[in-house]
């Protein structure tokens, strides 16, 4: 029995085979310990002490970029609340304010439109969670490309060339990544039906996901207020846009915090309900939601914080290069520069993955800690190569964006109407509210998905115990990913054997 080594590289195509049913004998049998009754029983889940807080300079870190940016926004608000230079703060700025500036209040209902527009699809996308998420999310793939693309017509007919051709460059790329992936759909979805009928299970997922949407909003009413106050100050030479970047940074900072700790909740209950057999088993530790919420927001803040400054940028540049990489052919240097971006990606995200979070969750380990033993686990054991092949992630993050801009337009056609020259600034603040509220919707399943992939990798037995035919579709399509790696690997050895050859044959001793 052969067995694919691991490598920094191996997400690529050139891994190692292992046949089907010797993988499933050696994962089967991976990991498993049982006591007398036969209960399976993780070796990682033995009973812990007390944890140790991890990454306290991040955790620190962010409070002081909380205190700093809510009292900067606090100024910029009140400022111009009812009343122009209330705190007198303007004259340091006199050279740079345009004659035509307002006051906050007419500009903070737009953002109450983008926050309540957020909300409400935030909300539908969770009270539809049991009996459309297919449906929702195969419609977020399919139409995110017309979308961007009536939005690019509608950005050229109002005169706004530079945005028109970003989001019709947008829609370009989105549907060469469509296409790039339209082989992966049907197992991505039975995954997301998984993770779907695994949360649909927990109704107090739910309730974490919407308690953190209304501390979202708490924190929102206050960014918002402070972006009215810079659009109303209208500050020349680009000193709005600039103010606006910086505070958007923040929120976007603060938002995937907070989505990453509903993260870090579900994705540790999931997992203990994967391994004890059920919420309602006897070895379920008592009131598991209390305490991993107690985990997330004290001892593994810190973690969460630190992950979520680059996880999501390095994830959609690994989305965006694995799609082209995929559909380009036989370029060999077109493929040798991908390549490198690829191995340099594949490389951070041996430090900075999604799945770091369940291992957060698990135990209590420092977000670095946990991403390499994550990716070390999946490596080890062959997982790695459905990993690669789901598409889960980014087709959560299309019903994220379809979501922003539905509320950045909803912004947009208001501000059109009552403040025109502000529209830009507006709808794109907007949209990234809207993406944040909607995006803690979206991670409830997004975790589960994280849990089973780590439960599978850990002890496929979990997730045969739960769901045989789900277990079983797994399984097979691990196989073939593994065929079809082992393939890939002989080509590659066969073609450099060719080239040793022929350079022999053809240079002069």
């Amino acid at each position: 029995m052969s067995e694919e080594t691991p490598s920094s590289s191996s997400s690529s195509d050139d891994s190692g085979s292992l046949s089907a049913p010797a993988a499933a004998q050696q994962n089967i049998g991976r990991n498993r310990r049982t006591t007398g009754g036969g209960n399976l029983i993780d070796p990682g889940l033995a009973p812990e002490g007390p944890r140790h807080w991890r990454d306290v300079f991040w955790l620190g870190v962010f409070l002081l970029h909380m205190v700093g940016v809510g009292l900067i926004l606090t100024v910029f608000g009140l400022n111009r609340f009812q009343k122009k230079d209330r705190l007198k703060i303007e004259r340091y700025t006199s050279g740079m304010l345009q004659k035509h500036s307002g006051l906050t209040e007419d500009y903070w209902p737009l953002y109450g439109v983008a926050g309540g527009v957020g909300t409400v699809l935030g909300c539908l996308w969770l009270l539809l969670l049991g009996s459309r998420a297919n449906l929702m999310m195969k419609f977020a793939v399919h139409i995110l490309t017309t979308y961007l693309a009536v939005i690019s017509v509608f950005c050229f007919w109002g005169e706004r060339f530079l945005w028109g051709v970003a989001f019709a460059v947008g829609a370009g790329l989105q549907f060469l990544y469509v296409i790039s992936i339209i082989d992966r759909i049907p197992f991505t979805m039975l995954v997301l039906q998984g993770a779907v009928k695994m949360v649909w299970s927990l109704p107090e997922v739910m309730r974490v996901a919407c308690a953190f949407m209304l501390v979202m909003l708490s924190w929102l009413a206050l960014w918002s207020f402070g972006a009215a106050g810079v659009v109303a100050s209208k500050l020349g030479d680009g000193g709005s846009w600039w103010l606006l970047v910086v505070f958007s940074v923040s929120l976007f900072w603060t938002g995937a915090v907070l989505c990453n700790t509903v993260h870090v909740v579900v994705s540790g209950m999931v997992f203990l309900v994967l391994v004890h057999g059920g919420r309602e088993a006897a070895s379920m530790p008592s009131k598991p939601m209390t305490k991993s919420l107690r985990y997330a927001v004290t001892t593994s803040f810190g973690s969460i914080c630190y992950g979520s400054l680059f996880t999501a940028a390095i994830r959609t540049l690994r989305w965006k290069i694995r799609g082209f990489r995929s559909k380009i052919g036989t370029n060999e240097c077109l493929l040798c520069c991908v390549d490198f971006l690829f191995h340099l990606v594949e490389t951070l995200v041996r430090f900075f993955n999604k799945y770091a979070y369940v291992q957060i969750a698990v135990h209590g380990k420092s977000f670095n800690h946990s991403a390499r033993d994550a990716w070390e686990l999946f490596q080890s054991t062959g997982v790695e190569a459905l990993i690669a092949y789901d598409c889960s992630g980014a087709v959560l993050f299309m019903g994220t964006l379809l979501g922003g801009l539905i509320t950045g337009t909803c912004a947009v056609v208001w501000a059109r109407i009552k403040y025109p020259d502000t529209v830009t600034m507006v709808g794109a603040t907007a949209m990234l509210m809207g993406m944040i509220l909607v995006g803690l919707a979206m991670v409830v399943v997004e975790s589960a998905v994280t849990s089973i992939y780590i439960c599978y990798a850990e002890d496929p037995l979990l997730i045969h115990r739960w769901d045989t035919e789900f277990f079983n579709q797994m399984s097979e399509t691990l196989h073939q990913r593994l065929q079809h790696r082992s393939a890939r690997a002989r080509e590659v050895l066969t073609t450099h054997s060719r080239l040793d050859s022929y350079t022999q044959h053809t240079l002069p001793l």
